[in-house]
C-alpha cells in the first residue's frame, strides 16, 4: 500500500476515534432527563455526569499521559478504548448513580489520554511542514462529533431510550479499536521520563498560551452555554427552529478545526490573534443583531468558523513550545479547554441571573477582549533550543 494512503488512513482512523470519544463526552446532555427518571435522580444530579466526565479530561489525562509516557502509542491508543468501551458499559449493566459518575470520570480521563497520544502519533507520521494539518484532521472529531454525532445519538436516545445511545458509543468504540490495530502504525517509546518531560511541558511559555486556552474557552462558553435563552428572549426563536442556529455555529466549527490546521502550518501565531479577534466581533455582533433572526445564523456560522480554527493552532502552539516535552504537553490544552469551559460557563451563569438573556454575551466578549492582547503577546514566545523529534520505527509503515 502506499504510504501516503497508509498515513491518511491512520489520520481517518484517529479521527474517528476522537469522533467516537466526542459523541460519548457531550451524548449525556441530549438524554439527561431520561437518565434522570430511569436512575430516579433528580436533573441536577444527573447533571453531575456532565461535570464528572470534564473534571476526568482535565485532570484524569494529563495524569494518565504521564503514567504512560514511556509505552508504545499505538498500545496505549488500543488499551485506551478497551477502557473507554468498559467505562461505557458499565451503567448499563449497573443502574448506579454514584457508580456512573465514577465511570464518566474515567470515561473522560481516558478522552485526554487518547487524544494526547493521538496527537503525537499523527505529527509523527508526517513532515514538520505538515504537522498542523494532521493536528486538525485529528481534532476535528471533536467539532464533527458536537455537529452531526451528538444530535443523531440524541435522536436514537429519545426514540429507544438512553442505553441504545450508549450501546452505540460501545459499538463505535470496537469499531475504532479494530481500526486502531490494522491502521495506525507502531509509533516508539516517548525518550526521557516524566519528570523531563514536565521540565519542558510545564515551562512558563507553555503555560502563556495554555492561558489563552483557557481565556478563549471561557469566552466562548460564557455566551455558547446559555445562547438558547438569548435566542428565545431576543431574537424570539423556540422549538426545532433553534436546532437550526446551533447546527450554523456546529457544522461551521467542524470546517474551521478540520481547515484550521493549514493556517497553524503557515502562522499558528498570526491564526491565533485573528481567530482571538474574530470571536470578540462575533459576540459583539450578536449583542448588536440578536432582534435579527438571519443576521444572527450568519455570525455564529462565523462564530463557529473561528473557535474551529483556531484549536490546531492553540495545540500546535503548546506542542511547538514544549520541544522534548511534547508528549506530555499534548495532554495539556484539552485540561486548560475544559476548566475555560467550566469558568465560562459559571461567568454566563452570573451574568444571566443578574442582567439578563444579553449578558452571557457581554460577559464572554470582556474575556475575549482581555484574550486578544495574551493572543498578541504569545507570538513572541520561541521553542527552546533542544528540540526532541519522534520518528516512526522503521516497519511501521
Amino acid at each position: 500500500m502506499d504510504t501516503a494512503l497508509r498515513t491518511n488512513l491512520a489520520l481517518a482512523t484517529l479521527f474517528f476515534g476522537v469522533f467516537v470519544l466526542g459523541c460519548a463526552e457531550l451524548i449525556v446532555v441530549g438524554v439527561l432527563n431520561l437518565i434522570a427518571a430511569d436512575l430516579q435522580v433528580s436533573v441536577a444530579a444527573a447533571g453531575t455526569l456532565v461535570t464528572a466526565y470534564a473534571l476526568g479530561m482535565a485532570i484524569g489525562g494529563p495524569i494518565l499521559t504521564a503514567l504512560t509516557i514511556r509505552l508504545n502509542k499505538r498500545a496505549v491508543l488500543v488499551g485506551t478504548l478497551i477502557l473507554f468501551a468498559l467505562a461505557n458499559l458499565v451503567p448499563l449493566l449497573v443502574p448506579d448513580h454514584g457508580l456512573f459518575v465514577a465511570a464518566r470520570v474515567l470515561a473522560g480521563a481516558v478522552q485526554g489520554l487518547f487524544i494526547a497520544v493521538g496527537f503525537v502519533t499523527g505529527m509523527a507520521m508526517v513532515p514538520p511542514e505538515r504537522a498542523g494539518r494532521a493536528i486538525s484532521v485529528i481534532i476535528s472529531g471533536i467539532a464533527v462529533s458536537a455537529a452531526l454525532g451528538v444530535p443523531l445519538g440524541t435522536l436514537v436516545g429519545q426514540t429507544v431510550g438512553w442505553h441504545g445511545s450508549f450501546t452505540g458509543i460501545i459499538l463505535l468504540s470496537v469499531v475504532a479499536l479494530i481500526g486502531t490495530l490494522a491502521l495506525v502504525p507502531s509509533v516508539p517509546r516517548t525518550t526521557g521520563g516524566v519528570a523531563g518531560q514536565a521540565r519542558y511541558a510545564f515551562a512558563p511559555r507553555v503555560l502563556a498560551v495554555l492561558a489563552l486556552n483557557f481565556l478563549v474557552f471561557a469566552a466562548v462558553y460564557s455566551a455558547l452555554t446559555y445562547i438558547v435563552p438569548f435566542l428565545n428572549g431576543v431574537t424570539g426563536t423556540s422549538g426545532a427552529l433553534i436546532s437550526v442556529f446551533l447546527l450554523a455555529y456546529g457544522l461551521a466549527n467542524a470546517v474551521g478545526a478540520f481547515g484550521g490546521g493549514r493556517f497553524a502550518d503557515r502562522n499558528a501565531t498570526r491564526t491565533l490573534i485573528v481567530a482571538t479577534a474574530g470571536t470578540a466581533a462575533c459576540l459583539l455582533a450578536l449583542y448588536l443583531v440578536g432582534a435579527v433572526a438571519p443576521l444572527v445564523a450568519l455570525v455564529m456560522a462565523a462564530w463557529g468558523l473561528f473557535v474551529g480554527g483556531m484549536v490546531p493552532s492553540l495545540q500546535f502552539r503548546v506542542v511547538s513550545l514544549a520541544g522534548p516535552g511534547a508528549a506530555l504537553a499534548s495532554s495539556l490544552p484539552g485540561s486548560a479547554i475544559n476548566v475555560g469551559i467550566a469558568v465560562g460557563s459559571i461567568a454566563g451563569g452570573m451574568a444571566i441571573s443578574g442582567s439578563g438573556a444579553s449578558a452571557p454575551l457581554i460577559s464572554g466578549l470582556v474575556i475575549a477582549v482581555i484574550a486578544i492582547p495574551v493572543a498578541w503577546a504569545t507570538g513572541f514566545l520561541k521553542p527552546p533550543a533542544v528540540r526532541a523529534a519522534v520518528e516512526l520505527t522503521p516497519d511501521a509503515i
